[in-house]
């Protein structure tokens, strides 16, 4: 597979209910947990399921009737490779950048400066 590129919204919000379903999963149970705000045809997400599979981030098999999917690359590979495009793009690679961006916005709650505070004392 090559690197990792960032997916469009409709294929990220389809790979992230795969990632959070017991693998290997049907595009029937997909649109069940794509939620109601989703009223995707089966054909447009079949489409979206084929691109994922092409791009390499899901494995596709036959069972039966109905395709299975597993997906290959993990919520974790995918949400690294995306933080650090963004630092990137937006803050010249500087997580203290960021950081300070995210305080001086106020976009950070207690509960979120508390787990900050508590994963840089790890």
């Amino acid at each position: 597979m090559n690197e990792l590129k960032r997916l469009p919204d409709a294929e990220f919000n389809v790979l992230r209910v795969i990632w959070h379903l017991p693998n290997p999963v049907t595009s029937a149970q997909i649109i069940g947990h794509l939620g109601e705000d989703n009223h995707w045809k089966p054909q447009t997400l079949l489409t979206i399921l084929a691109r994922l599979t092409e791009k390499g981030f899901l494995k596709s098999e036959r069972n039966g009737r109905e395709r299975h999917y597993t997906a290959i690359i993990s919520e974790e590979e995918y949400m690294a490779v995306e933080t650090s495009n963004f630092l990137d793009r937006y803050q010249g690679n500087s997580l203290g950048g960021l950081v300070k961006t995210l305080f001086s916005s106020n976009a950070l709650s207690e509960d979120e400066l508390d787990e900050l505070r508590g994963l840089l004392n790890k």
